[in-house]
């Protein structure tokens, strides 16, 4: 036992404690057989070897590098800068977990500070903390902070059906137990939400644009939601906010969102990123952490952890959460990415998404079995009504045109089976779009 911190008799003194003679009578309630069972390994191979099985198995998976696609519903697919690679790969970025030392963690504490500026100018907001696990945890989060800010005496939390389905979930989830009431979302229309607002709603949560991709002005509802004593808590697209107006100005009170398409990759599903930020007057029951600038001793800046609300820093029953670690990494791909792109550059990024997705919608929605939903402005997504089932569409868009289709609503929507979310960005340039109208035509018929 090598790795065993313990010595003989420090084991022999804590059985004596617990009143057994061994370590195998620790064990008596569980069958021998299960208790140090034999491990079936297979025979060692070379590192070749291994090399050329894990390849096998990755090229199972169909990855955007060789297919083109466009299926959005939460995770996008955007063109990273090289730069974005280089930096977060810097052996000082990449080893770090988490800046608990501020004084040898400069790097890591500025690379945040600068991160949360640019949020924050992102977002219209004030303040922005380090970071969330993703959009959803974000979400989660906004929640318990609008609980936490009515003294707990508000228990009813508002959603928009329109938000996305797996983010509702993880709300629900992650507040369970806290005897919340959560509403709005139980129909696939989104009905009167400001009707809903009463005395006992802490929060209103809508996205922008919303799960179909649409564009709404929400002035309106922050002002009934403000009137309710509620705070308006909304869910961003981050490259939407290059070219829309930002929450900020429509009165926002918490903006959150998945960070992912700010330099991060699809990654198979993850390490993704969600932002937070909020008003300056609710800085102390935002959850995570806080990193700010200040000047040393000598006068010269240094970076520090200004508030860290989470139960490792600070008394457990203060802390505003237990599951705020920052994803660290993710956040600096973000800051780079913006820092690379600049203003400018992130509002091409938006603009070259939204007019190809509008283009093609326009091809598509020309074509005879299909129907573009065009009822709202959308940014980059948009809805198809199909003539027939969303799977066999897109079975035969991959099998035939090496095209990942979209999102299939009819698994969250039942009220809109055969409609798909089709997703248009950057990186779908017009020949590829041509192919995906062609090979609509083609499905269909």
């Amino acid at each position: 036992m090598p790795y065993i911190p313990h010595s003989t008799d420090d084991r022999e003194a804590m059985l004596a404690a617990v009143g057994v003679s061994s370590l195998d009578e620790l064990f008596t309630d569980i069958p021998v057989s299960a208790r140090f069972p034999e491990l079936q390994v297979p025979q060692a191979i070379s590192e070749l070897e291994t090399r050329w099985e894990l390849e096998d198995l990755a090229s199972s998976n169909v990855s955007l590098d060789e297919a083109v696609g466009f299926l959005g519903a939460g995770a996008y697919h955007h063109f990273v800068p090289s730069v974005v690679d280089a930096v977060i790969s810097r052996s000082e970025f990449y080893t770090a977990y988490t800046p608990y030392q501020p004084e040898v963690s400069q790097g890591t504490l500025q690379a945040i500070f600068e991160y949360q500026t640019m949020i924050c100018q992102l977002t219209g907001m004030d303040v922005s903390n380090a970071s969330h696990y993703d959009g959803a945890t974000a979400t989660a989060e906004a929640v318990i902070t609008a609980v936490n800010l009515c003294r707990m005496k508000r228990r009813k939390i508002v959603i928009s059906p329109w938000l996305h389905p797996e983010y509702r979930a993880v709300v629900r989830t992650y507040t369970q137990g806290m005897g919340l009431q959560i509403v709005g979302d139980e129909t696939e229309t989104s009905g009167d939400l400001v009707g809903l607002l009463d005395g006992d709603t802490a929060c209103l949560i809508v996205q922008y644009p919303d799960f179909l991709g649409r564009v709404d002005d929400l002035t309106d509802l922050a002002e009934a939601v403000h009137g309710a004593g509620a705070l308006l808590v909304v869910v961003a697209n981050p490259i939407a906010l290059g070219l829309l107006r930002p929450p900020g100005q429509f009165g926002a009170d918490i903006v959150v969102g998945e960070g992912q398409p700010l330099g991060a990759g699809l990654n198979f599903g993850g390490p993704y990123l969600g932002f937070f930020a909020t008003c300056q007057e609710h800085v102390r029951k935002m959850a995570g952490r806080l990193v700010g600038q200040t000047v040393d001793a000598d006068g010269q800046r240094g970076y520090v952890l200004t508030l860290s609300t989470r139960e490792q820093h600070i008394r457990r029953d203060k802390a505003t959460s237990n599951i705020c670690t920052n994803q660290g990494l993710v956040a600096l791909a973000a800051a780079v990415y913006l820092a690379a792109l600049g203003r400018c550059g992130l509002r091409r990024v938006a603009e070259l998404c939204y007019h190809r997705a509008h283009y093609a919608a326009e091809m598509i929605d020309a074509l005879s079995d299909f129907d573009v939903l065009r009822d709202h402005p959308f940014f980059h997504e948009f809805v198809v009504r199909c003539p027939i089932p969303i799977s066999e569409i897109n079975e035969f868009l991959l099998s035939e045109w090496n095209i990942v289709g979209g999102y299939d609503l009819g698994r969250d929507y039942p009220a809109l089976r055969d409609h798909m979310l089709l997703c248009v960005t950057e990186m779908n340039p017009r020949a590829e779009i041509d192919a995906l109208v062609e090979a609509l035509e083609e499905a269909a018929s």
